[in-house]
């Protein structure tokens, strides 16, 4: 696996700037304190230290659950055992994608588990797990840092209704087997519901952070019940750690960090990732942990997942490309070569990180906490909390609120029809006598990004193999229409990602909100609202966010068929873009 900056091509008036950069994290020792845990690196302020200190628990993840491993193993093997076939994964944010990473990247062994991720309360994501699975066979881990969070609970509450129904006149606490919590100490096992019938309780140390948590239970159980080999997986994640101790520009994560932190100061702060396919679920995992992170006081860097590479005149001055794939020859690998040297010779810097260890991916996960903990440092945030996260929370528990007062969801005025779709969205979209049509309003939308800015897909819709081929053409729709860097991401999943940046971050994008109607609907058992009035609530607590930050916002509403109405935006679009 590579080490340190040799991956790294820049363009002449950018080498100064890293390598100043460099130079002064070398100096200043910044590895040999990150790993003494100097929370300096970050802040002077003592109370901001003392909050930073209590999420510094990753650095000893991969040496700590090794002593865990044979525990997992008996577990695995207990589950097995009892006839599981498959295990769901019930969480947000860092407790579903690393699970999903290691799930999709890795092969499952012959006896393990199939893995599968819910993490949208869209009711048809909920309908097409009870569809697709066999309850008597399925194990659910419950996963939440906190034991409070919103969906993972909501997930819980269906779930646990459903198993008693199933196991009928079996006593209660049978339905408990089919569950299993990863959580941290109390209060937060405290607040999830009956934990004490789970057939397993997993307690984490609580100073690791939900982003930074990849190598710890959130992601080693279902490693374990995949059929990984953890000692293996662990083995690399403790030899890259070795590696991200070194005081030198050898240094994998601190040199990852430095430069993508002093690309970002000098404008280049579009991380934009080329993926080879079959490893492309790291990239949801990436963008998490680095907006979330670094997106705050007005700076962060913007990662982008998922755009297809295009020439070099659709970009802008504001880009870095990382490309990450195996060594091993491939169509993918050589066409990438080309394009990142089209880009490279256009004056675009270029990060390589070849991948070439079997189990690669814990490696990686610790490059990338390193990583994105250095560039914290580089651009002056505390990589470690998420001050403009509550805020959706808290427009969110406020119309739900009104919901149970009034029996129904806020209405928001259309500014614009046009066929199943309904325009509306911030004050800024009005345009007097021309207003009401759609295409001006969608054009005049794309024409505020900033040139130096970005668009933002926030789909409320139930995530499908079709629906993000259509989402990923409208993505590159956007990026080859406006010059633009343009993001996508399902709500509510982003919000415990990228959402942090969108509101936290530098005021330079665009919002593209999409929601639908629900012909299926499902109960939230001992809630009041519905999983679909839930998923319509939170799109509303975050367009109120935005609108509260001064973000320009569109909301399109797809009607009662996504598909379709997406088929139709993406029409609108073009017409847009002209």
């Amino acid at each position: 696996m590579e080490t340190g900056t040799t991956g790294l091509r820049l363009p002449g008036a950018l080498t100064a700037s890293v390598e100043e950069a460099l130079a002064a994290a070398l100096a200043g020792r910044w590895a040999e304190r990150l790993w003494a845990r100097d929370t300096t690196l970050w802040t002077e302020d003592p109370e901001v230290a003392a909050r930073i200190a209590h999420r510094l628990g990753w650095l000893d993840a991969p040496e700590h659950f090794r002593d865990e491993v044979a525990e997992l193993e008996a577990f695995a093997e207990t589950v097995r055992g009892a006839g599981m076939t498959d295990l769901l994964v019930c969480g947000m944010g860092g407790s579903s994608l690393a699970p999903e990473v290691l799930a999709s990247v890795l092969p499952r062994a012959r006896e393990g588990l199939r893995v599968h991720v819910l993490d949208s309360t869209d009711p048809a994501a909920v309908l097409a797990v009870d569809r697709g699975l066999d309850p008597a066979r399925t194990i659910r881990a419950i996963a939440t840092k906190s034991g409070t969070t919103t969906e993972t609970l909501a997930f819980l509450a269906h779930f646990w209704q459903a198993e008693q129904h199933r196991v009928g006149r079996i006593p209660a606490s049978a339905a408990g087997l089919g569950f299993v919590a990863i959580t941290d100490p109390d209060p937060s096992l405290a607040a999830i519901p009956h934990a004490d019938l789970f057939r397993e309780v997993f307690l984490n140390p609580a100073d690791i952070g939900g982003r930074y948590s990849a190598l710890s239970y959130v992601g080693l159980v279902p490693a374990a019940l995949q059929g990984l080999d953890l000692a293996a997986l662990l083995s690399d994640a403790v030899g890259m750690a070795a590696r991200c101790r070194l005081d030198d520009g050898a240094n994998p994560g601190v040199t990852l960090g430095v430069a993508i932190g002093a690309l970002a100061l000098a404008g280049r702060d579009k991380l934009t990732f080329v993926i080879e396919p079959a490893l492309a679920p790291l990239g949801a995992w990436l963008e998490q942990l680095i907006a979330e992170s670094t997106g705050k006081d007005g700076k962060g860097i913007v990662p982008v997942d998922g755009e297809p590479l295009g020439a070099p005149a659709v970009y802008g001055s504001d880009r870095v490309f990382v490309r990450l794939g195996r060594m091993t020859p491939s169509a993918w690998r050589t066409e990438t070569d080309a394009r990142l040297a089209e880009l490279s010779a256009a004056g675009h810097p270029v990060i390589d990180l070849p991948l070439e260890e079997r189990h690669w991916v814990a490696g990686e996960f610790v490059r990338w906490e390193v990583a994105t903990a250095i560039a914290g440092a580089v651009l002056g945030v505390n990589p470690f909390d998420e001050p403009d996260v509550t805020g959706s929370k808290q427009n969110t528990a406020a119309v739900l609120a009104g919901y149970a007062r009034d029996g129904h969801l806020p209405a928001e005025e259309p500014l614009a029809r046009s066929g199943m779709l309904a325009l509306s969205g911030d004050p800024g979209l009005a345009l007097g006598d021309g207003g009401a049509d759609p295409v001006a309003i969608l054009r005049h939308h794309l024409g505020r990004a900033e040139v130096d800015g970005y668009h933002a897909i926030c789909a409320y819709l139930a995530p499908g193999t079709e629906r993000t081929a259509s989402l990923r053409a409208l993505q590159a729709l956007l990026r080859d229409g406006t010059q633009r860097a343009t993001t996508l991401g399902y709500g509510p999943r982003f919000l415990h990602s990228t959402g942090q940046l969108h509101k936290g971050g530098r005021p330079v994008g665009a919002f593209l909100q999409l929601v639908a109607g629900h012909p299926e609907d499902l109960p939230i058992p001992g809630r009041t609202e519905s999983f679909g009035v839930l998923v319509d609530a939170q799109s509303l607590g975050d367009l109120a966010s935005l609108r509260a930050h001064g973000r320009p916002v569109l909301r399109v509403d797809l009607g009662p068929d996504p598909d379709a109405g997406l088929a139709e935006l993406i029409a609108l679009v073009r017409a847009a873009l002209g």
